[in-house]
Order: structure tokens, then C-alpha cells, then sequence
């Protein structure tokens, strides 16, 4: 990834203890990172739920690669749709 200049720009906490990064970044999440006191990183993040974690973890993916690639080979049909809402009327 090439590094470009950016212009560094004095910004005023306000008595809130807020600072205003500029719209581009309105309701983002970001990491705050103090190095040192009065040295901070910010870096924006997606942050991922607890009970969503799983869904990134290897084995999740390849299942889910797995359901993917069984979708695209067998399009839905509505061949058995009778027997299907037969099955859910308790007829079945």
C-alpha cells in the first residue's frame, strides 16, 4: 500500500472531551490507542459481535463456501411446492 503525505491539522477538544474527525467518518468505530500520555492512535475498526464471531472462523467459512456453492448448482424450483405446503398443513 503506497503512503501518502497528509497534512497533519491542530484539532480543540471540546469541554466534552470530544474531537471532531469530519463527516467522512459519522458513525464509524474506531480504536483508540494511547501509546504514551498524550500520544494517541486512532484507527477506524469493524468490530464483529461476540455471537457473530463464529461466523469467521475457518471451519464456519468452509461450511458456508460449501452451502454457497450448493445453492448456485441447484436453483430453487417450484416442482415440489405442493408436497412442501402439504407437508407444513399437517397433511404430509
Amino acid at each position: 500500500m503506497a503512503a501518502t503525505a497528509i497534512q497533519p491539522s491542530v484539532k480543540i477538544i471540546g469541554a466534552n472531551g470530544q474531537i471532531s474527525l469530519g463527516k467522512q467518518f459519522a458513525g464509524r468505530q474506531v480504536l483508540v490507542e494511547e501509546k504514551e500520555p498524550g500520544v494517541w492512535l486512532v484507527r477506524t475498526a469493524t468490530v464483529v459481535p461476540d455471537n457473530e464471531r463464529w461466523l469467521h472462523e475457518p471451519q464456519a467459512a468452509a461450511q458456508l463456501q460449501e452451502a454457497l456453492a450448493w445453492a448456485q448448482n441447484n436453483p430453487p424450483t417450484d416442482r415440489k411446492a405442493g408436497a412442501v405446503l402439504e407437508k407444513l398443513r399437517g397433511k404430509g
